[in-house]
This record gives C-alpha cells, structure tokens and sequence, in this order.
C-alpha cells in the first residue's frame, strides 16, 4: 500500500478461519472419514478454557484425552506471533494481578514462576509508565481523563467510585464471577448499563465516554448494548489497590505456550469438528465426535469451543437466545522509527485516543530491558461496536486489507502525523465473533445456567458461559469441566 506520497506499506490478512467456520455455520455435508479412533475424553476447542482443561487433567493423572483444535495454532484470543522485531500478541494481552479468589489463576502462575511465595516477579509486572491517553492535545498518564476536567465532570467521576466501591465491598461482584453470583443484584441484569447511569444523572460527556471505553475495551459493546450488571462489574470485581497488570511482550500468547509446553502432546490442530453425536447403542453409549480425518468414538467430550457453535456442531440443540458475540479487528504494525516527538514523551505501554472509535494500541517492546529502541511492534485494536454484531461481522469481510489498514493509519494521524512513513507492514486478524458480548438479561439467563451445568458425558467449558471473556473465566471454566468430567468418568 502507498498512501500520499509516503513508501509502501505491506501486509495482508493473517489467521482467517472464517471459511471453516462458515462451513459449520452452512451445515456442509460431512463425508465418510479415514480413520476411527477411540479415546476415553476429547477437548473440543484450543483457546484458554481448553488448554486449562487439559491443564488441570493432567495435574490429577489423566492423559487419556485428546484436544481439538480448528486453527493452525493453538490459544483462540490468546495467540501471539512474532517478526524478526519482537514478539507480539494478537489479542489478549495481559492478566490484571488476579486476586484472592481467583485460585487456579495463582495456582498457575505459581507453576509458572510468576508469583513465587506470594511475590509477583517484577519481570512480568507492566513496567511504568503503563497507560496514556491522548486529551485536549496532550498526553495525560493513565486512561481515566484527569485533565481539563470541570466541576461537573470531577463531582461525576467522584459519585461513580464511590457507587462502585460500595458493590465492591458487597462481595457481590468477583473473579471468577461465579462465586459471588447468588448474592448479585439480579435487577442489574434487567438494564443496559447506559439506562443505569442515566437513572444516576451521570451525562458528563467526558464521563460518559470513559463508561463506553471500558465496555468496547472488555465486551466489544457500548454501554447501551451492555448489561448493566456487567458494566458494574468491571469496576467493582477487582480492588483498585492491585498493582500490575501482568504482560509479556506476545501479551497472553505466553501463557498459551506455557501451556503447551505441557499439554501440548495432547493437542492436535487443524482439526475441525464438524459434529458431535449423543451416545447411541451401536457405538456402546458413546458420543462420536467427527473431523474431516477421524471418527473419535469417546466416553465423554468438554466442549470448549464458542457456545454459538453448539447448534450447528450437536444434535437436538436449541436455538441460543442471550448469546451475542462481538467483532473485532486486530492489527499488528512494525514499526521501523519512532514518530516524530515520541522522543520527548515517554513511552507508554498502552496507548488510547480519546472519542476514538478504536481502542488504541499497545507497545509490544515495552516490556524491554535494552536501554534505547528504535524498532518496535504496535497492536492496534478496534472493537467494531457501533451498529449490529452482524452488519460489523459482514462489513469485517467485504472490506479489503487496503480499506482496513488506510481506516489504521488515518485514526493513528490524529496524534503521530508521520505515522505512514514510520510502518513498513500492517498484518490484519479479523474475528468475527471475538468474545461473548453481555448484553441485557444475559448473566442470569437460563440457558446460560443450564448449559454451565453440563449434562452427563458432556459439559461446556468456554468462558461465555460467565456472559464476558476474559483470561479469568475462560481459566475457571476449563478448570472446573475437568474436574466434573473426571468425577463422571469415576476418575476423581
């Protein structure tokens, strides 16, 4: 690409799965396969939720499973890649200090040398400074907007905090989110989060768009398309106290390997289900699990691939209600110089734009300890929130790699006027359906309810079953599959 006269820019579209994923969507005829396998347990899905069932199964001594996974490469929205410049995610990219609670998060990071007798490692806590945003002008330090605020805005963004510490401190709100659901406000989970905040006479233009940047930033949605029960969570779960985040120059892909370093023999890409069938006699009571290769002929299965996919993928499901995904587009830019005047503002990790329909991006070579660097890697981030899931999703697909990288760069001008001549390539990841979005009456719906529970040999595992997707709860999740998977299987 060559825009206005600057060099060209390559790229392309890297990671697309959407021609599979339209396959299972089109219900395209599944033919005889090679081979037929038997294994007591198969992993459908290799994101987080997949990888932790995995995980969590092999610290109890079971290894008689396989994992299933679609794509090339392993971690769904924990994936990373890498360019002869460095390491960088190509979604998720860190892990707020996890709390008391979150037990098998600790638990983890505990095997992975990240917390050690209590301590958090300094390596793998975000170096300052962590987080900027661009207001009125100027570079303000964190994403909170501090500057130029007036009365209003101040006695606004005061009667919040004050509001959010008080769920807080109910004990209502917690990672993982199931273990303060009883004693959550059911009511919440009846109005948008925009609704909320109107009833509380929050309309600081300011304040208002910070509400609807924290929404696009973890839901991909804006605060009217999100349950007002999830836009309190995302302020009163965590204690403010907590220092961090926890981040790695690939973000969360870190974990991913990690992971596969242990469970990886069990993991087998490329694999796509095409059906999952209910136990019948012929086969001894049995599911069937079909890929285009092999017939998997199993005692019991832990679905850890998106729930939207259940009914095209399992016999007899119904339709899936409160079940909204959002797209995103990720991009990860190379960066060969800095931008001009980068040399007099200090570097920070992420990056934000105010009243930007992006969400900014994040600076993969933050985490460095060379004392000068002039190459790096920026991910860039855009939740498509604004408009219907699917007109964004069909928008994601007729648009060229030209169109998205130009929409890039012209948004990245606002505050590096040079930026064209500083990118050498733009490589685009687009996800249709990125993460689960919580939209009104999503948290305590039924299905989602019934569907934690699981039935007999089979039991769902992504983190959507908690209505959001975060590192957390998909960890929660594939956790807590293994482990009723094993007491059905008489394992425990």
């Amino acid at each position: 690409m060559t825009a206005k006269g600057e060099r060209r820019i390559a790229g392309s579209f890297v990671n697309e799965s959407f021609a599979g994923g339209h396959q299972i969507r089109d219900r395209a005829p599944v033919f005889a396969t090679r081979r037929e396998e038997r294994i007591p347990l198969v992993i459908v899905g290799g994101g987080i939720a997949g990888l932790s069932a995995a995980w969590r199964l092999q610290k109890r001594g079971f290894r008689d499973f396989v994992l299933l996974e679609m794509n090339s490469q392993a971690g769904g929205n924990a994936r990373s890649g890498e360019n002869e410049v460095s390491a960088y995610p190509w979604a998720a990219h860190y892990v707020p200090v996890p709390g008391p609670k979150a037990i098998y998060v600790r638990e983890l990071f505990e095997e992975l040398g990240v917390l050690r007798d209590g301590v958090w490692n300094e390596r793998y806590l975000c170096f300052s400074p962590q987080e900027r945003l661009y207001l009125y002008g100027a570079w303000q330090e964190g994403i909170e907007p501090s500057i130029g605020l007036g009365r209003k805005d101040r006695e606004q963004f005061e009667r919040l905090e004050y509001l959010f510490a008080a769920f807080r401190d109910s004990g209502a709100f917690s990672i993982p989110m199931e273990l303060g659901l009883s004693r959550s406000p059911r009511d919440l989970d009846r109005l948008s989060f925009a609704e909320w905040l109107s009833q509380r006479r929050i309309d600081s233009p300011l304040v208002l768009w910070y509400m609807n940047y924290c929404c696009r930033d973890d839901y991909g949605a804006l605060a009217a398309d999100t349950s007002a029960w999830a836009g309190v969570h995302y302020f009163a779960s965590r204690s403010p106290e907590e220092k961090g985040p926890l981040t790695w120059p690939e973000g969360n892909g870190w974990i991913t390997g990690q992971l596969l370093k242990r469970v990886g023999w069990s993991v087998r890409t490329g694999q796509m289900v095409r059906r999952i069938e209910r136990p019948g006699k012929r086969r001894g009571n049995r599911y069937l699990v079909l890929t285009d290769n092999v017939s998997y002929v199993t005692d019991a299965v832990i679905y850890a691939a998106p729930s939207f996919l259940a009914p095209y993928l399992l016999e007899d499901f119904g339709r899936l209600q409160k079940f909204e995904y959002s797209p995103w587009l990720t991009a990860n830019l190379t960066i060969d110089r800095p931008p001009r005047g980068a040399g007099t503002v200090e570097r920070a990790w992420d990056n934000v734009v105010a009243r930007s329909p992006t969400l900014g991006y994040v600076d993969a070579t933050h985490q460095t300890l060379r004392s000068q660097v002039d190459r790096t890697v920026w991910t860039f981030y855009w939740a498509l929130a604004e408009g219907s899931p699917a007109a964004n999703r069909a928008l994601l697909l007729q648009k060229d790699w030209r169109y998205w990288s130009e929409a890039i760069l012209s948004d990245l001008e606002r505050v590096h006027p040079d930026i064209r001549s500083c990118v050498s390539r733009i490589d685009i990841m687009r996800m249709g359906h990125a993460m689960a979005r919580p939209v009104v009456g999503s948290i305590f719906d039924s299905q989602r309810r019934e569907l934690a529970q699981g039935r007999s040999g089979l039991v769902f595992a992504n983190s959507d079953l908690s209505g959001f997707s975060i590192f957390e709860e998909a960890q929660f999740r594939g956790v807590e599959a293994a482990d009723k998977i094993l007491n059905r299987l008489g394992r425990s």
